[in-house]
């Protein structure tokens, strides 16, 4: 279809959608575009629920119909485009689940430590381990005790214990890496006295 110099809005949204895929020329689609900007804005406010993300989602779900608007046989324009940018928005969500998944796993390899060979049990030798163990915590100093208890038992994080004990986190990390400390050398003594 050759360029016309008919008004972009006398023409139908079958028209302008036509007139595009023959010239792509950006102002045929952006004169389509436009007419359903807002309903787009209001989609994507819908799902990512923050004005900012939703009016870049506009911008990007523009630059999407490029690459979009040849692979599809659209009858309806309105109709397909409500359907691009929902699935946009699943996307978006999606990837920042991912996003927020992967900076959770870092944080916890971070702050929280992986707990794979630091527990004491896994550190500590065999023999009469439960009772051994229990005998150590109960000779811990009272703030490491409750740490230790907090975390390993109770399966808390350094801000949950934080909270409940009133403890700065990084005194709260403190009192675990040193708990775990004496309890290795609670429990390396009791081997020894078994040994003997």
């Amino acid at each position: 279809m050759f360029r016309t110099d008919k008004n972009p809005k006398k023409l139908s949204d079958q028209d302008l959608l036509e007139l595009y895929i023959g010239s792509n020329n950006l102002e045929d689609l952006g004169a389509l575009y436009s007419r359903y900007m807002h309903l787009v804005y209001g989609v994507c406010l819908k799902y990512l629920h923050d004005r900012t993300k939703a009016k870049d989602a506009v911008n990007d779900i523009f630059e999407h119909l490029v690459s979009e608007i040849p692979k599809f046989e659209i009858k309806n324009f309105k109709a397909w485009l409500y359907v691009l940018c929902k699935n946009y928005c699943l996307m978006e969500l999606r990837k920042q689940k991912s996003k927020k998944n992967q900076a959770d796993k870092y944080l916890q390899t971070q702050f929280m430590e992986s707990t794979i060979n630091l527990h004491p049990i896994d550190e500590a030798p065999d023999l009469n381990l439960q009772q051994n163990l229990k005998d150590c915590v109960e000779r811990l100093k009272q703030e490491q005790q409750k740490c230790i208890l907090l975390f390993y038992y109770e399966e808390k994080c350094y801000n949950e214990i934080s909270d409940e004990l009133s403890f700065p986190v990084n005194k709260v990390k403190s009192y675990i890496q040193n708990g775990k400390r004496n309890l290795k050398i609670c429990m390396e003594e009791f081997a020894k006295q078994n040994e003997a």
